[in-house]
């Protein structure tokens, strides 16, 4: 009986050696990122409650914006997966041109919508308490971040082009190369332009906006460099603009198969977006916590992320080879080895819980809120890294249909109705709102359980 789960859910040292190779430049990357990105939030956070929730509020509406492009870009991307499987370049580089043609017309809509909708997007976030900060100068300063973040959003969808059809091939090396260079930069701008280091001026959160459109530029140099560079081992990349043709049969395969997961992007950062607006409604206060939270939630979840990346590509690669029998078997090895890295990064976490808020230059009340959702965080971590590798299996079989009932129609129907109604018509705290929002993906695990023992998911696409 243990042999048998040994076998069933523990890979031998070659598997390990596999996912390691595929998982450690992807870490690196996410986690030099959020780690960034963390502290970003602190050089910002320095300047006051305002200036954190401004960016915190706009950043928040362009979450849409950056879902839309990872959903619209996931159909694409299982076919990539599965031509790259099956040793079909001609297959990679018309999906490579569908993925440039979808990423340039939504960069383009998207900041159309901000331009025409942006104020009154942020505006919506400030109807609660005030708790002494100025709603005034959040609303200002968030409009000023957002019109300079309009300008990273074109290389922000390319990258995503270039690193994620190079990911497809199994190459991880290069994104993150590309993504530390940018995170680099990012960093260097913050320090010069937030506070006025070396002659600049202080720019405040203006600033912070201008560094990351800059990485974002210098990022998509890079990855597009590299892959040009090599067409000799990614030959899809030679000739990808000698001709902007893609086959309308693959490009219609592709649209169905990717509707549901542009959908449902859409629709799940729309649904979180109305969670927090929705806890927003608690005051200023709750809005900070949230950021820092969040923030913090970002970088201990970037094995998560990584985790989901993996399931993409090594389950995918051997549902477009036909190897059906070792995806399923690859799948139940990814999902339980997920659960336990997550299950002790929920314990580092509440463990930081109480240092987290102490590196940020805001009042005690703002601290204990985070500190307490921190704990409530570290504690679902386990259920909302299972509801992840599940999305991502069922994903990499091309049964988008079923990942949009399972994340978006699932956030809509129960996550963002229950904070609805925690928000509207009761006095709870925040932290206990935020503690029965965090655990309702309870009900999303059984779903989830139940879908991946049906085997349903396991489906070649490339070849149907």
């Amino acid at each position: 009986m243990r042999s048998r789960f040994l076998s069933r859910f523990i890979g031998d040292k070659a598997f390990y050696r596999s996912v390691l190779v595929l998982l450690i430049p992807i870490i690196i990357q996410q986690f030099i990122t959020n780690f960034v990105s963390l502290l970003d939030n602190v050089m910002v956070g320095s300047l006051g409650t305002e200036a954190i929730s401004a960016a915190s509020i706009a950043n928040q509406i362009m979450m849409v914006y950056c879902l839309a492009i990872f959903g619209g870009l996931s159909g694409a991307s299982i076919f990539g997966a599965q031509f790259y499987g099956k040793g079909d370049m001609d297959g990679m580089r018309h999906t490579l041109r569908f993925k440039l043609y979808f990423a340039i017309l939504c960069s383009a809509a998207a900041i159309l919508i901000y331009i025409v909708f942006g104020e009154s997007f942020i505006a919506s976030f400030l109807q609660g308490e005030s708790n002494g900060g100025d709603m005034d100068l959040t609303l200002r300063s968030g409009c000023a971040y957002l019109d300079i973040m309009l300008w990273g959003l074109p290389p922000f969808a390319l990258v995503q082009v270039y690193a994620g059809t190079l990911r497809e091939a199994g190459e991880t090396r290069a994104p993150m190369f590309a993504g530390i260079c940018a995170i680099l930069t990012n960093l260097f701008g913050n320090w010069v332009l937030i506070f006025g280091h070396l002659g600049a001026p202080a720019l405040g959160v203006e600033g912070a906006a201008i560094s990351t459109v800059v990485s974002r530029w210098i990022e998509l140099v890079i990855v597009a460099a590299f892959a040009h560079r090599h067409e000799d081992r990614y030959p899809f990349f030679a000739g990808v603009f000698r001709s902007l043709h893609v086959p309308g049969k693959l490009a219609g395969r592709i649209m169905r198969t990717g509707a549901p997961l542009l959908v449902n992007e859409i629709l799940w950062s729309l649904g979180m977006t109305f969670i927090n607006q929705f806890y927003s409604s608690r005051g200023l206060n709750a809005v900070a916590a949230l950021n820092i939270t969040g923030t913090a939630w970002n970088l201990f979840c970037v094995i998560m992320f990584a985790m989901g990346s993996a399931v993409s590509i090594m389950v995918g690669q051997r549902l477009g080879a036909g190897k059906m029998d070792e995806a399923r078997d690859v799948d139940q090895k990814l999902i339980f080895l997920t659960e336990v890295i997550h299950v002790i990064i929920g314990l580092c976490m509440i463990l930081a819980s109480g240092l987290v808020p102490k590196l940020y230059n805001v009042g005690p009340e703002v601290q204990e809120l985070t500190r307490q959702m921190l704990i409530v965080a570290g504690l679902s971590l386990p259920l909302h890294s299972f509801a992840h590798v599940a999305y991502f299996t069922i994903r990499s079989g091309g049964r988008t249909i079923i990942t949009f009932f399972f994340d978006a129609l699932y956030t809509w129907l129960v996550t963002v109705v229950l904070a609805f109604l925690l928000t509207r018509f009761t006095d709870m705290p925040i932290v206990q709102v935020y503690f029965c929002v965090q655990f309702i993906d309870i009900l999303k695990v059984i779903i989830g359980l139940l879908m991946l023992r049906s085997d349903f998911w396991a489906r070649n696409v490339v070849n149907d």
